[in-house]
């Protein structure tokens, strides 16, 4: 894909350029709740009315500001956010599976704490599994879902080649995971520390609060197969 002929990539780097200056982001964050007047803002900003002027300007030719007249008074303007367009700075990476599967090296704590909270979050299901899996689920991890009321079935931790299938969505959780699959699985790689390295309660929780901000992420965008 030619980044330069992407009209969608173009789109948003002239967004982008159109906020690179101070006085344009100050006119944005003025907008974001409220329309207001040319005026209005010139008297808050305290801002010449012909650099005012040019900053409207660049911002209505990128498509972030629109304007409409005053019901009341006709001569005046009313400046408004087009928050569409704000929105496309942050690109929507869809992506489609029929599974996700969390995997770490043993399988005893972050991929088992990952699907858990995955499957409480979201519909598409989630199962979890090793490149090197250990003998029993981490009793850190099984306190920490008590913890944080997540349902984490303390089973036998499972080998990835024995849970992944066609359409899987595969998630390493961990650096060792990540570097040890082969390099044409495709996969999405979270660099979570190991809660079990350190082995306290702290840990266990910081790793549930990244797992849950990534996922939260992550969910809204990953559909079903």
């Amino acid at each position: 894909m030619s980044i330069e002929r992407n009209p969608d990539t173009a789109r948003r780097a002239s967004v982008f350029a159109a906020l690179a200056d101070p006085a344009r982001l100050a006119i944005v964050d003025h907008l974001l709740l409220a329309d207001a007047s040319p005026s209005e803002i010139q008297a808050v900003l305290g801002m010449q009315s012909n650099l005012l002027a040019h900053h409207l300007g660049v911002l209505k030719r990128a498509g972030i500001l629109g304007d409409s007249r005053s019901e009341a008074d006709g001569r005046r303007t009313y400046l408004r956010l087009n928050h569409a367009v704000l929105e496309t700075l942050v690109p929507r990476a869809e992506r489609r599976a029929h599974r996700v599967v969390f995997v770490c090296t043993q399988n005893s704590a972050r991929s088992q704490l990952a699907a858990a909270i995955w499957n409480r979050r979201s519909a598409l299901p989630a199962s979890s599994a090793g490149t090197r899996p250990g003998s029993r689920v981490h009793p850190g991890a099984i306190g920490a879902a008590r913890r944080h009321h997540l349902h984490l079935r303390p089973g036998t931790p499972r080998d990835l080649r024995d849970v992944l299938t066609a359409g899987d969505l595969v998630v390493a959780v961990c650096d060792n995971a990540h570097e040890e699959l082969p390099a044409d699985l495709p996969r999405l790689h979270w660099s979570i520390a190991d809660p079990a390295r350190a082995g306290r309660t702290d840990a266990f929780d910081a790793a549930i609060d990244e797992l849950t901000e990534r996922i939260q992420r992550l969910a809204p965008i990953l559909e079903s197969d």
